[in-house]
């Protein structure tokens, strides 16, 4: 813990509300800047890529309910050719822009709620868009350094 380069990173990670007093966060006691309630009862998800969230940011994904994990409620993850138990009380990180997703579905009467916690805030997606597509250079820009 003492590499410079992480004392860094963590600084930066930290200061960021600093420095945009605007931003807040959905918990005193959370590195994400967003969350979201899927609040069921029987929360289902079919296959998805969240292209609302940064394409390089972690999402922490959380099972909660009571339901027979062996059964139902499995995450799969597509891309990786995998499909995991998920049983309530498990938190997972994914890059939930860059792979697709689902679950499966859990039992009748069976409840399933899943909180996502995320790096990016959904209603700030059409200003990051805006924001990214005028860091591309314009043709009269790249023809000036020729």
């Amino acid at each position: 813990m003492s590499n410079i380069a992480f004392i860094r990173l963590a600084g930066f990670a930290t200061g960021f509300t600093n420095d945009y007093t605007h931003l807040r966060r959905p918990f005193l006691n959370s590195i994400w800047s967003a969350c979201t309630f899927n609040l069921g009862p029987r929360t289902c998800c079919l296959g998805h890529r969240d292209h609302g969230n940064l394409a390089f940011g972690w999402c922490a994904i959380t099972a909660l309910g009571n339901y027979d994990y062996t059964k139902g409620g499995h995450l799969i993850l597509w891309d990786c050719k995998l499909i995991l138990e998920f049983p309530p009380g498990t938190t997972i990180l994914i890059p939930s822009a860059a792979i697709f997703h689902s679950n499966i579905p859990i039992g009748p009467g069976e409840p399933r709620l899943s909180p996502e916690e995320r790096s990016k805030e959904r209603a700030e997606q059409r200003a990051r868009w805006t924001e990214g597509a005028g860091l591309f250079s314009t043709m009269d820009k790249l023809k000036s350094f020729t």
